[in-house]
């Protein structure tokens, strides 16, 4: 496969990507430390769909309740197993059908940046699972020490395209026991799931965090989201962070117990969004536009 490296013209942070593998962002890198969590590594994840680095999830972020959905007025049926449809240990569809797909065209590469797009439209498999035709397209840019990721989704056909989407970075700091590294979020509000993790439908505010992660284990939802908040983790002299700049109003933080990692994923809409609602769409003519960044 091949791997396109990004360098940053002003330090020596360096950043991966893999397009023909889903285009995940498969490292981040300053001064050679690797920065992302590479949990079972990127073979797992193209054999497996077991994530790492920075996976995008799409068409949507987490787990849907069940193997239906209707959305912009399309009933869909899914098949764990079958055209990219995973499913999670409770046996519901989770983080989408693209893990690792293969059919990504790069558009640009340069020394910094990178593009790439899928034609859904062109795709009879993620059809299947998402019949709404569209252009998909991710750019990565590095400069200043900051890897910015901007999505865009355009409608190529006569109907809305729901955006449900989202990535996982996976943050790692090397050298610094999980224990010791300090998480920062600003004021949310957290929302409740029961024991498939799935929203129940209660919620509380939640003041803005600034505390060790310890042995403190999370894997919770959170929306009102504002444009341009700042998520962190730090330790040892060095600091993540990331930044939900535009489209991401909903976030899933994920800290495994015993993985040196943690998690602020930028979600354009909340779990379930596509049976429940609470999704914007891109419109004919109406691209849909999101973007995030992680400062190191």
């Amino acid at each position: 496969m091949h791997i396109v490296t990004l360098r940053d013209p002003s330090s020596p942070v360096a950043a991966r990507f893999v397009p023909e593998a889903g285009m995940i962002g498969m490292s981040l890198t300053d001064d050679g430390v690797e920065l992302l969590g590479q949990r079972r590594g990127l073979d797992a994840y193209v054999e497996a769909g077991k994530t790492m680095g920075i996976p995008i999830l799409y068409p949507w972020a987490n787990r849907l309740g069940g193997d239906t959905y209707t959305a912009a007025g399309v009933t869909v049926r899914l098949t764990p197993g079958e055209n990219g449809v995973r499913a999670d240990p409770h046996g519901l569809p989770i983080h989408g059908t693209m893990a690792a797909y293969p059919g990504w065209r790069v558009t640009a590469e340069t020394g910094n940046e990178l593009s790439a797009e899928v034609d859904f439209g062109a795709d009879p498999r993620l059809l299947a699972g998402f019949p709404y035709p569209h252009v998909l397209t991710v750019s990565a840019r590095l400069a200043e020490r900051t890897l910015t990721v901007s999505t865009t989704v355009t409608a190529t056909g006569d109907t809305a395209v729901p955006l449900c989407f989202g990535f996982h970075p996976y943050l790692h700091l090397p050298g610094v026991a999980r224990s010791e590294w300090m998480i920062e979020t600003p004021p949310l509000r957290h929302l409740g799931l029961d024991g498939q993790g799935l929203p129940t439908g209660a919620s509380r505010t939640q003041p803005a965090m600034h505390e060790p992660l310890g042995d403190k284990a999370f894997d919770d939802a959170y929306d009102q989201v504002p444009d341009g908040a700042v998520f962190a983790v730090s330790g040892g002299g060095r600091r993540l962070e990331v930044h939900f700049e535009r489209g991401y109003p909903v976030t899933q933080i994920f800290a495994p117990p015993g993985e040196d990692v943690v998690c602020f994923e930028p979600m354009t809409a909340p779990t379930d969004a596509l049976r429940r609602g609470g999704y914007r769409c891109a419109q004919p003519g109406e691209p849909g536009h999101a973007r995030f960044s992680i400062r190191v």
